[in-house]
């Protein structure tokens, strides 16, 4: 299976590193896609390059569309071809956010009748029902709270798109005692 993580400059290093990371070890094609250019830079200065741009990138190969949280969810919300790529997955496709970026999902629409999370002091009226945990799974959308949750939002990724039994081979390979799995 693949992903495709959609970062623009100024997104949450944290945020993508630990589900990079993550989603790679438990075996998952994961693409880097820059909003534009082959490069993008996160608000501590970290820069992955080279990214796939998103303008000739393929996003009918992947399965899950990744949105991690970070300044960038302005310039995102306000990017017309970004908005149209959420709606599309949002109707076939898996869609997970993290932090502030699930705010575009609502702003969307996307998560009327949802359970949801996002960054607290960001929620808003959504229409859906505002859960304070670290990670929500409802239907094909998954929603995390903060950089605070990367690893679970990470682990929730790999449950939705792998399976329960595969996620908890993934949690023996990063926990150096097998009780923690």
């Amino acid at each position: 299976m693949k992903v495709a993580i959609l970062m623009d400059n100024g997104f949450e290093e944290l945020e993508a590193m630990g589900p990079i990371a993550l989603l790679r070890r438990s075996g998952l094609d994961v693409d880097l896609v820059a909003v534009e250019g082959n490069s993008v830079t996160g608000r501590f200065g970290v820069t992955y390059s080279p990214t796939f741009d998103m303008s000739s990138y393929d996003f009918n190969q992947a399965d899950c569309l990744i949105i991690p949280g970070g300044p960038h969810y302005k310039k995102i919300q306000d990017n017309k071809a970004v908005l149209d790529l959420i709606r599309e997955f949002s109707e076939h496709k898996i869609i997970a956010a993290i932090c502030a970026a699930p705010t575009i999902l609502g702003k969307l629409g996307l998560l009327k009748g949802k359970k949801y999370t996002c960054f607290k002091d960001m929620n808003e009226d959504f229409g859906g029902e505002y859960q304070y945990q670290y990670t929500v799974t409802d239907g094909n959308v998954i929603t995390a709270i903060s950089a605070a949750a990367s690893i679970e939002f990470a682990y929730a990724i790999i449950e939705k798109l792998q399976g329960k039994e595969h996620l908890q081979e993934v949690k023996k390979s990063i926990y150096c005692d097998a009780k923690h799995s």
